[in-house]
């Protein structure tokens, strides 16, 4: 029913209909509209969190769960970080010294996670802090793990070099001679005995049964397998990296010039050809264009007494034999 306004007249002393406007009516209305809004968001607050439901229960489940799973795998990703920081540690200290290689730089295993704001569409969530953090965290892993995997490719490719490096440097005797009695001359200035006069001795002398087995101290290629002068009939064998070795006084040679061989392989007899005063080898080490000291290189056929006891008879002057 409709309500009837009445308004008191006190100089008739009688009440008045008053009938309202348009504009109170509306105005009127719009108090009762807004009012109900009101009084249904108060309710439908009161509802959503005092009164639980089955949907708003399952979501709240749903989103400790979510947090618990994001904190785990947060120190999760903490650990593997621990253990990635180790490997490169060891990449740096370890392996890349072993190899003769730089170290990785800082700034590369770094590079990526400054100046950009790669989260923003995350900082709406709840639980905001904990997502960006741990997204941020498994992102600087990946790209970690990406980095030390080239470093390792790259360490692959250098120990294999390194692999083939060290099989190619001279790196033993070029006779049989473990108890070291085949020991003549060593490098140096030494007397002369054919012209008894004190000379540059360039290599290293071992004495021996003609037709004793010459070996190739290293693999590498022949360049010169014939006679020369002074040498006698001669080997040279280039071994890459800069580095030659030369066999002298041979009395017989079984390799050709171009032929690649490998350390251990027999390349000639032993003799006593060219200028010599004995079966003997000659022994020369070169690096570049100089010949260098052999006795530093036989480091896979003695330990370090042998080389103290090597050195010591390399010192015998009188045993020269070209």
């Amino acid at each position: 029913m409709r309500k009837i306004y009445y308004q008191y007249d006190p100089q008739r002393r009688v009440y008045r209909r008053v009938f309202p406007t348009l504009g109170q009516r509306l105005l009127s209305w719009l108090w009762r509209f807004l009012l109900s809004v009101v009084l249904g968001g108060v309710f439908f607050i009161i509802y959503w969190f005092v009164v639980s439901t089955p949907q708003v229960e399952d979501l709240l489940v749903e989103n400790s769960r979510m947090q618990t799973q994001y904190r785990v795998l947060s120190r999760k990703v903490d650990d593997a970080l621990l253990v990635l920081h180790d490997i490169e540690e060891r990449d740096d200290n370890l392996y890349r010294v072993l190899l003769e290689a730089e170290p990785v730089p800082e700034a590369a295993r770094q590079s990526g996670f400054n100046g950009t704001n790669r989260y923003a569409e995350l900082t709406d969530m709840s639980n905001a802090d904990l997502v960006v953090n741990t997204s941020q965290k498994v992102d600087m892993l990946s790209k970690k793990l990406y980095m030390q995997t080239r470093s390792f490719n790259e360490l692959v490719e250098q120990s294999r070099e390194q692999e083939n490096k060290l099989a190619c440097i001279p790196a033993i005797q070029p006779v049989s001679n473990k108890d070291l009695k085949r020991t003549a001359s060593g490098y140096g200035y030494r007397n002369d005995p054919i012209y008894h006069v004190r000379r540059f001795h360039h290599g290293m002398d071992f004495t021996c049964d003609t037709g004793t087995p010459v070996y190739a101290t290293g693999n590498g290629k022949v360049v010169y397998a014939k006679w020369k002068t002074g040498y006698g009939n001669l080997v040279e064998i280039d071994h890459g990296y800069g580095y030659k070795t030369r066999y002298a006084h041979l009395s017989k040679i079984l390799v050709k010039e171009g032929q690649n061989v490998v350390r251990s392989e027999e390349i000639a007899k032993a003799g006593s050809t060219g200028k010599s005063t004995g079966p003997h080898v000659h022994y020369e080490v070169w690096l570049g264009n100089t010949d260098v000291d052999p006795i530093n290189y036989y480091f896979m056929d003695l330990d370090a007494e042998q080389y103290e006891e090597m050195i010591s008879l390399a010192e015998n002057h009188g045993k020269v034999l070209d």
